[in-house]
């Protein structure tokens, strides 16, 4: 038997922590985590974005977004390109993204939908990204994805 280091008062321990999807909806979030990913493939390359939830309803809950940056298929990286420049917008960084830290406590509201899986369950989906003060950056404004210049992970 082995005593140990901290006192753990189980009465104060949530039984279920739950991880059922957040209902749909706009929510604010902040950008814990940001970082380059290879594809399972390995023919091409994601942003892995964590937001945590920091409005009234469901704090510190996270969702996932993830941005191809490098894909074989020349539409799929268009519309991760376009997605991240929506994010980029809503959180107000403008100019060149060098490093992926610079999303990385990056303010914005969060637009979620439940998806239906039958295989890993129901979860949430980020759909779209909106500044804090509501106002939504919809892809329309993204420029295309060949008007940027390359960051580091592109140059490949």
């Amino acid at each position: 038997m082995s005593l140990l280091d901290v006192k753990i008062n189980l009465d104060e321990i949530p039984e279920n922590v739950g991880f059922d999807p957040i209902p749909a909806g706009t929510y604010p979030a902040m950008i814990a985590d940001a970082e380059v990913k290879d594809t399972k493939a390995g023919d091409g390359q994601f942003i892995k974005v964590q937001l945590n939830i920091t409005g009234a309803n469901h704090p510190g809950r996270s969702v996932f977004a993830n941005f191809n940056i490098r894909n074989p298929n020349p539409k799929a990286e268009e519309i991760g390109m376009q997605q991240l420049k929506q994010l980029t917008n809503a959180i107000g960084l403008a100019g060149e993204l060098l490093d992926t830290q610079q999303l990385v406590g990056g303010s914005c509201g969060i637009v979620l939908v439940v998806t239906k899986s039958e295989k890993y369950g129901d979860g949430n989906e980020v759909k779209r990204f909106v500044s804090d003060t509501g106002s939504s950056q919809g892809s329309a404004n993204a420029e295309p994805a060949g008007s940027q210049s390359k960051s580091p992970w592109q140059k490949k």
